[in-house]
């Protein structure tokens, strides 16, 4: 490859949003390049439960939303496998998760644009050819050098350690690495699991079937006041929608960061089903003999030490109701604390380029640039502080994707929805304004995305 070829496009990461942003980019005349570390795709391979599905109907996949005819659609992941009957009788509009991720990696083998094996290392800004350079290692420690007209960072989330246990993090399981560490954990006599959302509750119903298999006492523990379901009706799920993300970005920074700690709920909430699943299965167990377990709603964790003595974890919990701490003793703790964004080291050439705001996060702008308005950059999954609950949505991902590549191409290649919301999420257009005319028109105060779609395209 001549090192002075420019590709039009980057993508630096392969997980869902990326691989979608791939598999839409592949029937366009774009000459585009995807890099990830890992030797293949491999999605949450550490929550891949037996009989888990993901939380999103089959639409949500990797192109549906923008273009339901691709080929690299799900249901034609099902046609092409013989299994797309068999879906249909099910009845069920949610894939297995292990289904998913088997589709995940079905479309990536399909695509000649995934390079793996490539840490990269270094971005980097070249102005003599209005181009970034991406240098990645390869395995064996030789360096590639690519450069590229835009680069799209889609190196997803890390696991999140809460503070209290910084101290003892290389001691706990992380959510990320349950199945891999069951087998040890089901050998200990006492497991605590720490989080409030799906994953914790997946985990506390693994470890509660053995329960009484292996007897080791099994807590579970989260700051939420109850176990709250997934808020799933309808008018809630136009919340994810091109209007509120409009609506969500142009608020100010501490407004949208109030409101992304109050909105956990609407996506970090465990399903229904799984609630009422656990209560049958302790109502079952029960009925044999006591369940060693205890479930401690509205309890945080402040502290944690370990004790080698006596080969176990003083957790300093304190209920925030009653506003009293006490210390409970396990053997293991696993968390399911989620995943935090990050900002990679590799961006630091970029300098000021690269915009962030007054915490150091992202600057994401409504069109998911980086760059302060070049429109050359773009993040996925890295905006929940700028987007809200979008971010991670994995069925707003194609709907970003058409985006990202209308501003990438100059034009529509994938048609976008401006509009789909019933409801309206700030003032109406047609508000009446006191001590003025009739407002005369809805037109936001921050550019739509297509528009600043338009003005990357006049500003090249």
């Amino acid at each position: 490859m001549s090192a002075t070829r420019i590709h039009d496009l980057v993508g630096i990461g392969i997980g869902p949003f990326n691989l979608g942003l791939a598999c839409l980019a592949e029937p366009l005349d774009l000459d585009a390049v995807f890099l990830d570390q890992a030797d293949g795709f491999r999605w949450h391979h550490g929550m891949m439960l037996e009989g888990s599905t993901i939380q999103v109907p089959f639409l949500a996949d990797l192109v549906s939303m923008a273009d339901p005819t691709s080929p690299f659609s799900f249901l034609n992941y099902l046609k092409q496998r013989g299994r797309l009957y068999p879906f249909y009788i099910r009845e069920s509009f949610y894939p297995l998760r292990a289904e998913y991720d088997a589709y995940c990696r079905w479309a990536a083998e399909q695509l000649t644009a995934l390079r793996w094996g490539r840490r990269v290392t270094e971005v980097s800004y070249e102005a003599s050819e209005d181009c970034f350079v991406v240098r990645a290692a390869l395995a064996d420690g030789t360096l590639e050098e690519l450069r590229a007209r835009h680069v799209v960072l889609g190196i997803g989330t890390e696991p999140k350690v809460p503070a209290a246990l910084a101290d003892v993090a290389d001691r706990v399981v992380h959510s990320a690495d349950y199945l891999h560490r069951r087998d040890e954990l089901a050998s200990s006599p006492s497991i605590a699991i720490v989080g409030s959302g799906q994953s914790a509750a997946e985990i506390y119903r693994d470890l509660l079937e053995e329960v009484d298999v292996h007897e080791y006492r099994l807590d579970w523990i989260t700051r939420s006041p109850r176990f709250f379901p997934m808020e799933y009706t309808k008018l809630t799920l136009e919340m994810t929608s091109p209007e509120y993300t409009e609506h969500f970005h142009g608020l100010p920074l501490a407004l949208r960061d109030r409101l992304g700690r109050e909105q956990r709920g609407l996506y970090k909430g465990i399903s229904g089903e799984l609630i009422d699943d656990i209560y049958d299965t302790l109502y079952r167990k029960s009925a044999a003999r006591p369940v060693p377990t205890t479930l401690l709603t509205d309890t945080e964790l402040v502290a944690a030490s370990w004790n080698p003595d006596a080969s176990e974890f003083v957790l300093r919990l304190r209920h925030n109701q009653l506003g009293e701490e006490y210390d409970r003793r396990v053997a293991s703790v696993v968390l399911a604390t989620g995943y935090a964004p990050r900002v990679p080291a590799f961006l630091d050439p970029l300098g000021e380029l690269v915009a962030r705001d007054d915490l150091g996060r992202l600057d994401v702008a409504l069109d998911y640039s980086i760059d302060g308005g070049r429109r050359r950059l773009f993040v996925q999954n890295g905006e929940e502080h700028t987007h809200g609950l979008t971010a991670p949505d994995l069925g707003f991902g194609a709907w970003r994707n058409a985006n990202i590549l209308a501003a990438i191409t100059g034009g529509e290649p994938y048609a976008i929805e401006r509009r789909i919301a019933f409801q309206e999420f700030g003032v109406p257009g047609d508000a009446a304004v006191p001590g003025d005319a009739v407002a005369s028109s809805s037109v936001p105060a921050v550019p739509s995305v297509p528009a600043a779609a338009a003005e990357a395209v006049a500003a090249r």
